[in-house]
Formats: structure tokens, sequence, C-alpha cells
């Protein structure tokens, strides 16, 4: 059975929720290999004069463990 590690990732976006899921994914690909699924934790917004101006996903990201 193989281990695998998770990481929490916030990703924002100023179009959605989704884009920012999306936009924590890309940023954790730059720099982790082989992820093989994620989770959502948390959706959240920064508002301001009562316009939404930031969605922040908050995505647990699952990959393999590394034997080295």
């Amino acid at each position: 059975m193989a281990a695998v590690k998770i990481i929490k990732v916030l990703g924002t976006s100023t179009e959605s929720w989704e884009d920012a899921a999306r936009e924590a994914v890309a940023q954790a690909s730059s720099t982790v290999e082989n992820i093989s699924g994620i989770e959502i934790e948390d959706w959240t917004a920064s508002v301001e004069d009562g316009e939404i101006t930031a969605y922040k996903a908050t995505v647990e990201i699952a990959f393999p463990v590394q034997n080295e």
C-alpha cells in the first residue's frame, strides 16, 4: 500500500471559487509531482463595499510519498 501526503494550499481569484481552486492546484503543481486528488476544505471571500473582491479556496492536495 502506498502512503499519501496531504498539504493545504490557499488559492485566490477575482473571478470565482472554482478559479481559486484551479489556481491552488496550478501553483502546487509547479513544485509538487504526481498530484492524485484534491478536496476543497473551505470557500471564503474578501468583501469591500458590499461586493466580493477576492474568492478564496482552501484546497487539500494529495500526492504519493516518494521513497528516496
